[in-house]
């Protein structure tokens, strides 16, 4: 339900061939409430778009992402400020993938603030203040990227973790990639991320043995 959505379209979207496709859709008449129905057999990311060209003040997070799951979600929310008013019940691949993005959200924070630092002190001419906060924005992008292994790694049996790897840690080598995949529950590891996790490792180990070769 979108409180105060009274025209417009919206659209039920994913990623198919890593491009964002319409999947579904229906016209709001007046009205916010909609369902949308889908056959699933694991966890999979979607995205709800709101297209309200007619209706003012909706510039802000017209998408959203949500993990739907093999159940009833609910979601509910309004037409102003869509994502960030969203409120999702049902899924307990949301509840833990939201868990994860508070933690992730605290390592872009940081690095916006180290960002405007570094700008401010290149107009003051500051040159090295400008060298240790880069070292200390890469200090933080590599804990940003431990922070990810290790969460794969001590959540073997949510489905969120083959998505956060694959969406923020796909430059990882090999060997703690396999590390990972071979703790995954057995449901989690014949999921669709977990299925798309592996044959991304197989491609990853193909292309490094290439690369050792020449």
């Amino acid at each position: 339900n979108i409180e105060g959505l009274k025209m417009g379209t919206i659209y039920l979207q994913q990623y198919v061939n890593d491009k964002l496709t319409n999947i579904d859709s229906i016209v709001a008449n007046g009205d916010g409430k909609f369902t949308f129905k889908r056959h699933l057999e694991s966890p999979e990311v979607f995205y709800i778009y709101l297209d309200l060209k007619k209706q003012a003040g909706t510039d802000l997070g017209d998408r959203l992402m949500f993990f739907g799951e093999p159940t009833t979600i609910n979601i509910n929310s309004a037409y102003d400020m869509f994502e960030v008013r969203a409120n999702i019940s049902g899924s307990q691949s949301q509840k833990e993938y939201n868990e994860y993005l508070h933690t992730m959200r605290q390592f872009g924070m940081r690095n916006a603030q180290l960002l405007e630092q570094q700008v401010n002190a290149f107009k003051a001419g500051k040159t090295s203040l400008v060298d240790s906060l880069n070292t200390a924005s890469e200090k933080n992008n590599f804990r940003r990227h431990l922070f990810v292994l290790n969460y794969a790694l001590s959540h073997p049996n949510s489905y969120v973790t083959p998505y956060v790897v694959l969406a923020d840690a796909p430059n990882t080598r090999v060997k703690y990639l396999d590390s990972i995949y071979g703790k995954l529950n057995k449901d989690v590891a014949n999921s669709k991320y977990g299925k798309e996790f592996k044959t991304y490792i197989e491609i990853a180990r193909k292309a490094e043995n290439e690369s050792i070769k020449n």
